[in-house]
């Protein structure tokens, strides 16, 4: 049960969504704040690698190989330019924190030093990079995205994204699926009992290592796609231990027991009712399930049983009648609300739930239905200001024209969510009559307009 092409399109966008706001750019004066903190970290992170090889969880080689990365790494930065330089300190920076709380192990030094080396190759000569903006390296097939203050990072779900749509795409893109995966697999890190692909950065408030239901159910899906495109049962294998992190609550897992079942978290470090992303949460049953086909795992299938029944209880609550909702008071850009339903289209197919089945249907419905648009204000004050009041079905820009006659007293227009909203008039100087048009676009482009004379005086 592979993703349909634009499924996989619009599913790696999630963990760059622009209301992310990025950390600040780096200025010569942040850079030496940077620089000052990391020369007072507790835990060297050389001792660190020292420790590990003496305990012999890396080899001597590795022990070397890492060790020369951090040190061209410190070096590299004392060629570069402020702005540069504060990418690549921001790496060491956010290693040397990871090493401070106890937290680097062997397992997380393959993608923690391939991130380091990876920037320290890009910020040598390449260009400067805006948020969100991604970029390969020669003879790789991973995707990397830039978090200006931190650097280029690892995109975990943009990566299984493209490497599950060549597992899924058969006989042609067999080759490319298995050495992307190749590339993929020995950066997992061993977490909750098992396997997971983790981030290495800071975002919306959560400290590295931390993971998401989203990706880890993107890396499920995109390794029972391999093992029916490949036949290689050591993708069930690998599977199978990445379901441990489905297992256990957060900050560890991404597991919250809810009322009616399990919830899986789109970020392992945001556990509050308020940060549940319907679309993130979907995606993992998606993943949980076509793994569970693939393999007939017991523990997939359980795990996605019990998702699943706490998904179909939330949905009616991330549905407005009229549009979807990203969380809860937040309602979707277009290319989620696409997401989701096709999210909500693939569940239908697997499981003909009818919950999924009728949401999916009422979402598909709300992309070609105009915007429910109401006047509610029949009767202003002369000479103060005036406030019309409207409702609005969906998230729109909204018009309005305030007309005496036949001339135009008033006209702007702005963005408003589902809801009662007014516009501030001026005010009228003289009795009578006022005709108030309103208009409203919607963001499929959907377009309803209305009209109401309203009393003065």
């Amino acid at each position: 049960m592979g993703t349909d092409g634009r499924t996989v399109r619009y599913a790696d966008r999630f963990l760059t969504a622009a209301r992310r706001a990025p950390m600040s750019a780096f200025t010569p004066a942040a850079v030496a704040g940077v620089q000052a903190l990391t020369r007072h970290q507790p835990v060297s992170v050389l001792r660190a690698l020292n420790r590990l090889r003496q305990q012999g969880q890396i080899t001597a080689a590795a022990h070397r190989r890492y060790a020369a990365s951090l040190n061209a790494a410190s070096t590299e930065i004392k060629a570069l330019s402020p702005a540069r330089a504060g990418e690549l300190e921001a790496v060491i920076t956010n290693i040397r924190h990871i090493t401070s709380a106890g937290l680097l192990t062997a397992s997380r030094l393959p993608a923690l030093f391939l991130t380091l080396d990876r920037n320290r190759q890009w910020w040598r000569r390449g260009p400067l990079l805006g948020y969100g903006q991604r970029v390969e390296f020669a003879g790789s097939q991973l995707v990397w995205e830039s978090y200006p203050g931190q650097g280029i990072e690892l995109q975990v779900l943009g990566s299984f994204g493209k490497a599950q749509w060549m597992c899924a795409a058969g006989g042609r893109y067999a080759n490319r699926c298995r050495s992307m995966l190749a590339e993929l697999i020995p950066l997992a890190a061993r977490r909750a009992g098992g396997l997971t692909w983790e981030y290495y950065f800071n975002f919306d408030g959560g400290v590295p290592p931390w993971t998401s239901a989203m990706s880890q159910g993107t890396a499920l899906q995109t390794l029972a796609d391999a093992y029916r495109s490949l036949r290689d049962p050591q993708y069930l294998g690998v599977g199978e231990r990445a379901l441990a992190v489905f297992r256990r609550p957060p900050p560890t897992g991404v597991a919250v027991p809810a009322r009616h079942g399990t919830r899986y978290l789109q970020y392992s470090f945001a556990p509050a009712p308020a940060d549940d992303v319907i679309n993130g949460f979907l995606q993992s049953l998606i993943g949980l399930d076509d793994y569970a086909h693939a393999s007939h795992s017991v523990t997939a299938e359980r795990l996605f049983a019990a998702g699943s029944t706490e998904a179909q209880a939330e949905l009616p609550a991330f549905d407005t009648g009229a549009w979807s909702l990203y969380q809860p008071g937040e309602e979707d850009s277009l290319s989620y609300h696409e997401l989701v339903t096709g999210f909500l289209q693939q569940l239908c197919t697997m499981t003909r739930a009818p919950r999924y089945c009728h949401t999916a249907a009422a979402f598909q419905h709300d992309l070609k239905t105009p915007p429910a648009l109401r006047i509610l204000t029949g009767r202003v004050a002369v000479q103060r200001s005036v406030s019309i009041r409207f409702s609005v079905s969906k998230i729109s820009r909204v018009g309005i024209t305030l007309l005496r006659g036949h001339e135009t007293v008033f006209s702007t227009s702005a963005s408003f969510t589902h809801g009662q909203h007014a516009f501030s008039l001026p005010s009228l100087r003289k009795r009578g009559t006022a005709l108030v048009k309103l208009d409203a676009t919607d963001l499929a482009g959907n377009y309803h307009e209305v009209s109401r004379t309203i009393g003065v005086g």
